[in-house]
């Protein structure tokens, strides 16, 4: 039997987008979660001058590995060898990497709902049965120690997300600690996807592993470090897990890009530049929420973190995906269809991406407002 996949219906849209900029169309990318920077200057400085001087090969920085060993004791507090590091390409491949580690196939692992697509459909890829928590305002969008301890039968797994995508909200660290019991406690393994963290507002957000010790955290260079096309990511992985880890990365993954790892060790040192670009996704987070009230759109996820509003458009459409798509038409503003992030009440949300500059976002606000004043005055909300 083949696994069932879900299409990922955001890439439809930015194919969509992409083929009416080719037509000459002005059109803002909003749909992806991917800054609009790029990589450190340091960091390309340092891929140029490795690019004219050596051929590449497989290859996995040990450099690297332990600067982001150091990063966890810095950041966090965390003990972490270099030797539980794995380098990926991307935090895509490293999530694949830790559900084979941990489960076997028909193994449930709880998670948040809204939630990232790919993670219901790699364990579906898997064959690892998702469990999905419905997650609304009243526990801002993410899963609580309640829900988990309420589950029977218990699941194998759980995925943490904070911040998480698509909603930017970030678990408490007193809530984050009460999850930690309640796994400890039922022997519940934990993956926590930490790619979004340094992106948050107002705020910090605590690693899993000031929390649980024996987590296994997915984390890349595609957000805070502005290196989403240089595909570099990383995992951790408790000592008991290095040996398998090793062995699959080795069949299935081999090494990331030598560039890529070469400039992410750079990168880490940039910290000034990136700080700019964080600035950057604060200001359009304000300027997104100050216009909010005029697009007529009143709930929302807390975007404590990442760099998304998850809007509720239910008063508007029932389908979000058609909904996206002739936004995109009729303006040239690109956006992510809630479908792809919770399967259930997803057809009522999108997902809004303002990791693009300031202008941008002025601009796209500029054409969303009137189109939005439009189809109010269509369904007469």
């Amino acid at each position: 039997m083949i696994a069932h996949v879900e299409p990922f219906h955001a890439t439809t849209i930015g194919r969509l987008a992409y083929e009416l900029a080719a037509e000459g169309r002005d059109v803002i990318h909003m749909e992806y979660g991917q800054p609009s920077t790029g990589a450190p200057a340091a960091a390309i400085a340092a891929a140029h001058a490795v690019l004219d001087a050596e051929a590449g090969g497989y290859w996995e920085s040990p450099a690297l590995r332990e600067r982001i060993a150091r990063h966890y004791a810095e950041a966090y507090g965390a003990t972490v060898s270099p030797e539980q590091v794995f380098l990926t390409c991307g935090a895509s491949p490293a999530f694949v990497l830790a559900l084979s580690c941990l489960f076997r196939p028909g193994a449930r692992v709880a998670l948040a709902r809204p939630g990232y697509v790919a993670y219901r459909n790699a364990m579906r890829t898997l064959y690892i049965e998702p469990v999905e928590l419905p997650c609304g305002p009243a526990e801002r969008y993410q899963v609580t120690a309640a829900a988990i301890d309420a589950l029977d039968p218990e699941p194998e797994g759980l995925i943490l997300a904070s911040p998480a995508n698509p909603t930017g909200t970030v678990i408490a660290p007193e809530e984050l600690a009460a999850i930690a019991q309640v796994c400890a406690r039922k022997g519940i393994a934990v993956i926590s996807d930490e790619i979004y963290h340094g992106l948050t507002y107002g705020m910090t957000a605590d690693s899993v592993l000031q929390h649980v010790p024996d987590a296994l955290v997915v984390n890349s260079f595609s957000k805070w470090f502005s290196m989403a096309g240089w595909r570099l990511g990383w995992l951790v992985v408790p000592p008991h897990l290095i040996d398998a880890a090793r062995a699959r990365i080795a069949n299935l993954f081999l090494t990331p890009p030598v560039l890529a790892q070469h400039a992410g060790l750079v990168a880490f040192d940039c910290t000034e530049e990136l700080e700019g670009h964080h600035a950057n996704y604060a200001r359009n987070r304000e300027v997104l929420l100050a216009a909010l009230p005029r697009l007529g759109l009143q709930r929302i996820a807390p975007p404590d973190g990442a760099f998304y509003i998850w809007a509720d458009i239910g008063h508007l459409t029932n389908d979000s995906f058609a909904f996206c798509r002739q936004l995109l038409a009729d303006t040239g503003v690109a956006t992510a269809p809630g479908i792809d992030f919770d399967p259930v009440d997803g057809n009522r949300f999108i997902r809004l991406s303002f990791a693009v500059s300031t202008p941008e976002i002025e601009d796209a606000i500029e054409r969303m407002v009137p189109w939005f004043a439009a189809r109010r005055e269509a369904v007469g909300a």
